[in-house]
């Protein structure tokens, strides 16, 4: 290899050096070059102030002058750009030995300095993990009836279907993708063909996706009830409701969550006799709610009045002003206050005793502000603190229960795959497409908070389910 030009050394002491070590010269050299022309060409544009108009401004780079660059909005803090000193980072972690499929070894062929030969192994490699999926095709297993003649009595004989055959042309696999893609994901019918023919090479009409939505429905009713009977003997749990339609009537879709369980279900009424279904009729267990008249038939110290409904009925009147105004600040001041002492109960900040004893002060003033609202001229007002007087013990359950929130976020956030749902689909059609939905719901949220895999859970039942045996539980290892 010819040695550079400039080299500050004998072109026999060149000859000596390992063919390696030249490359790595000419390469430095050649880097060396490039930076001093990059250095000339910026040199070049400084007395201009800035990057001429054919120049883009993002190749103004960061010698570039404040005023050729586009100001931002926010004033400058002081801090460098990027991370801060102490912040962690968030890169990607490695997985462990276990999920590496395969260890691809790079190793140095020789000495970047002498150029000998290297062998052995690095005890504390770099290492880096790429993650691919590889190509996936359907596997299609035929099987054919035979229809044999006898030699002795020439008679005929068809062959049975063994009970391992599926009746359907699909398998329980494909049954549980459909599930999960409908269920889960929310992709509509076409969108569901669509992505099983591309990822799968697995061809399905729309009527087929509609009959094996409910052969997962099928498949997961038995546990699905099951996990109905379990939140009715739960000792806290979630009640709300949104809006639905089914077969363009106006429905509900409803859903009661504990903390290892969530249960669906869509009916076509929102009235005390749903809540007395889903609950039980003779339940006692706490139950976290908004203000709706249909779980009134609750005693009141067995219900808990959400907080964040109260923030936001508070934040109502203040918008009407005078006495309704003076009446809602107060009692939203007091709201902040009960928030900031349970966020340090739930961190362990603050002993649960001491809280109940802060809690009994503060009970005091929410009282006298709640009369004072009941009496003052606003009607509505009025009207909403004379039930809050009502029900008041309502508010305080979750500081003497244990296991009891503050708020009914548990079941709104549960409701909200069910609402954005609603949305990409427009409810549902049918009797059976209510069932599949609130199903599969309860199945999607149940198996998320237990962290779950759903698609296997669904490979399962409908394995399950074609064998004529049980389904796998939605129930937590650990029952309370």
């Amino acid at each position: 290899m010819k040695k550079p030009a400039g080299l500050p050394i004998s072109d026999a002491d060149w000859k000596r050096t390992p063919t390696s070590v030249q490359v790595l010269v000419i390469s430095l050299l050649d880097l060396q070059q490039r930076v001093v022309q990059l250095e000339k060409q910026l040199a070049g544009r400084r007395p201009g102030g800035g990057s001429s108009g054919s120049t883009p401004p993002t190749a103004d780079g960061p010698s570039a002058t404040p005023s050729t660059k586009k100001r931002s909005k926010h004033r400058p803090s002081g801090r460098s750009p990027g991370a801060q000193p102490g912040h962690e980072g968030h890169g990607r972690t490695l997985l462990s030995v276990e999920r590496v499929d395969a260890v691809v070894p790079i190793k140095p062929p020789c000495c970047g300095h002498c150029g000998h030969a290297l062998a052995g192994k690095d005890p504390h490699p770099q290492r880096h993990q790429v993650i691919d999926i590889p190509p996936v095709r359907a596997r299609v297993t035929e099987y054919q009836l035979h229809t044999l003649r006898c030699p002795q009595c020439q008679k005929l004989s068809e062959a049975e279907w063994p009970e391992r055959v599926p009746r359907s042309a699909f398998g329980p696999t494909v049954q549980a993708w459909v599930g999960l893609l409908s269920g889960a994901y929310r992709l509509s019918k076409r969108n569901i063909v669509t992505l099983l023919s591309d990822a799968f090479d697995v061809d399905l009409g729309l009527g087929s996706v509609s009959q094996l939505e409910q052969h997962v429905s099928v498949a997961i009713a038995a546990p699905v009830a099951q996990a109905r009977d379990y939140v009715r003997r739960q000792a806290a749990v979630h009640i709300d409701e949104t809006g639905w339609r089914q077969a363009r009537d106006k429905a509900w879709l409803w859903t009661v969550a504990s903390d290892q369980v969530t249960v669906f279900a869509i009916r076509s009424r929102r009235d005390t006799e749903v809540a007395r279904e889903l609950l039980g009729a003779d339940t006692t267990a706490v139950v976290g709610s908004d203000r709706y008249t249909a779980y009134g038939y609750l005693p009141v110290r067995q219900r808990q009045t959400c907080w964040a409904h109260l923030a936001r009925t508070f934040d109502t009147f203040v918008d009407r002003g005078g006495e309704a105004a003076r009446a809602g600040k107060t009692l939203l001041q007091c709201t902040h206050q009960l928030f900031t002492w349970w966020h340090r109960v739930r961190d362990g900040t603050l002993q649960r005793s001491s809280f109940q004893v802060y809690v009994n002060e503060l009970r005091h003033q929410v009282r006298f502000q709640l009369w004072y609202g009941e009496h003052c001229t606003d009607a509505k007002t009025a009207a909403t603190c004379a039930n809050l007087r009502q029900i008041e013990p309502a508010l305080w359950t979750f500081v003497r229960k244990e296991g009891v929130e503050p708020t009914n976020n548990t079941a709104e956030r549960a409701l909200r795959h069910g609402v954005l749902w609603r949305h990409t689909s427009f409810g549902t059609h049918s009797l059976a497409g209510s069932r599949f939905v609130e199903r599969m719901l309860t199945v999607r949220d149940t198996l998320r908070q237990q962290q779950r895999n759903v698609l296997d859970y669904l490979t399962l039942a409908c394995q399950a389910s074609r064998r004529h045996q049980s389904a796998p539980s939605l129930l937590p290892t650990r029952q309370s």
